[in-house]
């Protein structure tokens, strides 16, 4: 029969069976059959085919993996390979916030990147926004500013950039409205809030949630491993119409997020706004875009095509690929 994975560590994974039981199932000789060596062979979201154990109804093995639509990964620096965090996405929500912990504008281009090399829809969140606003009345009006003009520049590049707050309830329900029907996944560091925003979303669901480190201002992993999770979505956020659903894959928060299967030459081709101007330089394909003369990209950044924010984070993440740092 076939299933769907709900989480797993090492060989041991939980499954979700078409015959509407849930076992705990481990992979049949250990190894699928891949073209590629994962630092995980599964991930929540997958579709596999188990052969259920004739002894023990609740156990089984995993014997394949049915055809993905799509997988988001990033490269596992420690296992020196990639590692799948969700499959089959509708959307990859990209969880951010103003503070605590601190706006990290890098770790959502380069997720932007992966997204756009993987061919997920990924939509920005930025949780905790009755932060940002307290900081235009504590004298950190240019901090808010910066933060408040990155957010633009993703939503004038048509990617879709919700400011919202768990605590407050400001945007949940345009939030809400967007993941019904669908599967999402979200990503970003520890301690944005991943978990507070489920638990608003399904009240049934009482995820633990963490606080930040409070010399570091990060977040401690309360989620240590991906979920996925059906959720029955508030009635209050439905103008009280009950029984509407939404999955969510809720990811270990990540502190350094790295691209999978993208050459450092190859970045610019996963900045949207880059890809009018590529091939177009003088020197062409060859062109590095740093000080070449002629560059047509570094035409776009004069002329304000491109933002001198975004092509500064372009260079940062194309030489840590170059370099491997």
């Amino acid at each position: 029969m076939e299933g769907l994975i709900i989480a797993g560590t090492n060989n041991t994974f939980t499954v979700e069976c078409d015959d509407e039981l849930t076992r705990n199932c481990t992979i049949k000789g250990k190894v699928l059959k891949s073209d590629k060596q994962f630092y995980n062979p599964l991930a929540p979201g997958d579709r596999v085919t188990v052969e259920p154990d004739p002894i023990n109804e609740h156990k089984g093995q995993v014997l394949g993996v049915l055809e993905r639509k799509n997988t988001f990964l990033r490269w596992n620096v420690k296992g020196r390979c990639p590692q799948l965090l969700a499959c089959n996405l509708d959307y990859l929500i990209l969880v951010c916030t103003p503070d605590e912990p601190p706006f990290r504008p890098r770790f959502i281009d380069r997720a932007l990147a992966q997204a756009e090399h993987q061919g997920i829809t990924p939509i920005i969140v930025c949780n905790k926004w009755d932060l940002a606003e307290e900081m235009q009345t504590d004298g950190r009006e240019e901090e808010f500013d910066a933060i408040d003009r990155r957010l633009t520049i993703w939503s004038d590049l048509d990617y879709r950039v919700l400011r919202i707050s768990a605590k407050t309830g400001e945007g949940m329900t345009e939030f809400a409205q967007l993941l019904e029907n669908h599967l999402s996944a979200f990503v970003g560091q520890s301690g944005v809030g991943k978990s507070s925003l489920i638990n608003v979303m399904d009240n049934s669901c009482v995820l633990k949630t963490g606080s930040l480190s409070k010399k570091y201002g990060k977040g401690s992993h309360t989620t240590t491993k991906g979920t996925l999770i059906h959720l029955t979505l508030n009635e209050t956020l439905f103008e009280g119409v009950r029984g509407l659903k939404a999955d969510i894959i809720d990811t270990p928060g990540i502190r350094r997020f790295v691209l999978d299967d993208v050459e450092a030459d190859d970045v610019a081709m996963y900045f949207k706004e880059f890809e009018p101007f590529i091939g177009k330089c003088k020197f062409g394909l060859g062109c590095k875009h740093h000080t070449e003369p002629g560059c047509a990209v570094l035409e776009a950044v004069q002329n304000g095509s491109i933002t001198q924010e975004r092509y500064d984070s372009w260079v940062r993440i194309s030489e840590e690929i170059r370099t491997g740092s």
